[in-house]
């Protein structure tokens, strides 16, 4: 039942809306980043080094920030807080001259930036437990948006030129802002009590020892880890092609699409499928999507393989997020979604980012053939989580009832 302050459609269509202005941001910084570093004469080296920077940063500063989440029971008010930051940082970038000031400002945003992502989880989770939403129909406005904005960028950049990715990137951060501030204060979840008594640092710990998070941090991390080629140097690549930044943008577009369309249907697929199982076919729709990258295919072919988007990262972070959803208690999810960003949008995908400067100087395309095998790890990782995990709570140390409002549904 929907929180008396705030109903249900009014919730979704909030939340919907901070999607949209958090993925206007993506949707410009990913593709395009690398374009506009590369525009700033910077060497595929140096630009591998300031893409895994944000990632490497992310696995110190987000679970920190997400734990205080947590303990403050105020995710929405850091959520400004960071987003304002953010802003902050891009100008900062904007104004940089040389490597070095271009990693300090890099450094300063992935502080504020990167736990934005793990904290919209949280609240968006919130939002499923609390008023019964379907979290695959409320992000899909982030993926729409992503869409347009990659489109958008592209089109830009081409009849201008990739300085104007950054313009671009602050004018998006100020709307998240905005959406931010519109996000209803009683999406928090209700504490009895002092927070502080009630959540130690202890039950983030035993969140991290327990075997059966430790096996699903590997397996989701592997298949996104297998996207950083992609990541850093997709755009790059498809450049080197021969297509064009119209060409490009909607390259990116059709993943989206299809991510779009599998997050529409997204309640009854992980009711059918189970979480485990969703998790195993994106690792195995990655190893293809990688292999046919691997060949340089034409642009029709490419666009084809681009579909798979839609399983080897929508499929993958749906489950991940449904996982999160029934296996870790309600007052750690904050923490749970920190320590999943840190190590897989941390840690492993920053190794990897940092790995691919090197691979893609000496082998080009054909270092897709390195994210074939971290897939392939993946999606053996996540047919063993498959096999013990019962769909319970992965720790039984809670500060208290954690399962509350969760609606029972199969999550194997």
């Amino acid at each position: 039942m929907a929180n008396h302050a705030t109903s249900s459609p009014s919730l979704a269509w909030r939340l919907g809306f901070l999607y949209a202005a958090l993925f206007l941001v993506i949707g410009c910084y990913l593709p395009y980043m690398p374009v506009w570093l590369s525009w700033r004469t910077l060497s595929a080296d140096q630009i591998a080094i300031l893409l895994a920077t944000p990632l490497y940063i992310r696995i110190v500063f987000t679970p920190v920030i997400s734990f205080v989440a947590d303990l403050l029971g105020n995710r929405r008010g850091i959520v400004i807080a960071l987003a304002w930051g953010s802003l902050g940082s891009f100008a900062l970038l904007w104004v940089s001259d040389g490597f070095w000031q271009m990693m300090l400002a890099i450094a300063l945003l992935a502080v504020n930036w990167t736990t934005i992502m793990p904290l919209v989880e949280t609240i968006a989770i919130s939002g499923i437990r609390k008023s019964g939403l379907d979290y695959g129909r409320v992000r899909l406005w982030g993926s729409l948006t992503f869409i347009g904005a990659s489109l958008a960028a592209g089109i830009v950049i081409q009849f201008r030129d990739a300085g104007t990715v950054l313009p671009m990137l602050m004018t998006a951060t100020a709307l998240l802002i905005f959406a931010a501030y519109l996000v209803p204060r009683d999406v928090e979840p209700k504490r009895q009590g002092s927070p502080v008594r009630r959540l130690r640092l202890r039950h983030a710990f035993a969140l991290a020892r327990a075997p059966l998070f430790l096996l699903f941090l590997l397996a989701a991390a592997m298949i996104q880890g297998s996207h950083a080629l992609l990541y850093a140097f997709g755009s790059l690549h498809w450049r080197a092609q021969g297509f064009s930044g119209g060409t490009i943008g909607a390259l990116w577009s059709i993943g989206v699409i299809a991510e779009v369309a599998l997050f529409a249907v997204s309640g009854r697929l992980v009711s059918y499928v189970g979480s485990t199982r969703l998790m195993v076919l994106a690792g195995g729709a990655a190893v293809v999507r990688w292999a046919v990258l691997a060949l340089d295919p034409p642009l029709l072919a490419t666009g084809l393989v681009q579909t798979l988007h839609a399983l080897s990262f929508g499929a993958t972070h749906l489950a991940a997020i449904h996982f999160l959803t029934h296996a870790v208690p309600e007052d750690r999810s904050a923490t749970a979604q920190g320590l999943y960003a840190a190590v897989v949008a941390g840690l492993v995908l920053g190794s990897v980012t940092i790995a691919c400067g090197p691979l893609y100087e000496a082998y080009g395309g054909q270092a897709y053939a390195a994210m074939v095998l971290l897939a392939g790890i993946g999606t053996a990782a996540a047919a063993l989580l498959g096999c013990h995990w019962q769909g319970g709570l992965v720790v039984g140390d809670q500060p208290h009832s954690a399962g509350k409002g969760v609606k029972t549904m199969p999550s194997r």
